[in-house]
C-alpha cells in the first residue's frame, strides 16, 4: 500500500508565496516522477509541473519562473516552492507519483489535495 500526503495549502495575497510538501509513505523502493496537478473550480485538472529521479524538472508555461520543485529521495518527499502567487492561482493542487514498490511493482499514486486560495 503506498500514500502521498499533501501539506501546506492555505489562503495567501497575491505577491505571496507558499511551500506545499508530498510526502509518500509504504512499501516504497523508489518514486520516479513526482507531479503536481492543480484544478480550480469549473476547470480540468491541469499539469502544473514535473520533476524526475534524477532531478530533472518541466513546468506549466503559466508557472514558471515562479514555481520551483524540488525532492528529497531519502524521504521519500517532494516539494513546490511557489512565489509571486496569483488570484489565477487558486486551486486545490495534487500530487501524483509513479512509485516503484518494494516487489519491483510500478504503481502510479494520488494525493488527497490541498486548497490553494489567492486572493486579497
Amino acid at each position: 500500500q503506498v500514500q502521498l500526503v499533501e501539506s501546506g495549502g492555505a489562503s495567501v495575497q497575491p505577491g505571496e508565496s507558499l511551500r506545499l510538501s508530498c510526502a509518500a509513505s509504504g512499501n516504497i523502493l523508489s518514486i520516479y516522477a513526482m507531479n503536481w496537478y492543480r484544478q480550480a473550480p469549473g476547470k480540468q485538472r491541469e499539469l502544473v509541473a514535473v520533476i524526475t529521479s534524477d532531478g530533472s524538472t518541466n513546468y506549466a508555461n503559466s508557472v514558471k519562473g515562479r514555481f520551483t520543485l524540488s525532492r528529497d529521495n531519502a524521504a521519500n518527499t517532494g516539494y513546490l516552492q511557489m512565489n509571486s502567487l496569483k488570484p489565477d492561482d487558486t486551486a486545490v493542487y495534487y500530487c501524483n507519483a509513479d512509485i516503484i514498490l518494494g516487489a519491483g511493482e510500478l504503481r502510479e499514486a494520488w494525493g488527497q489535495g490541498t486548497q490553494v486560495t489567492v486572493s486579497s
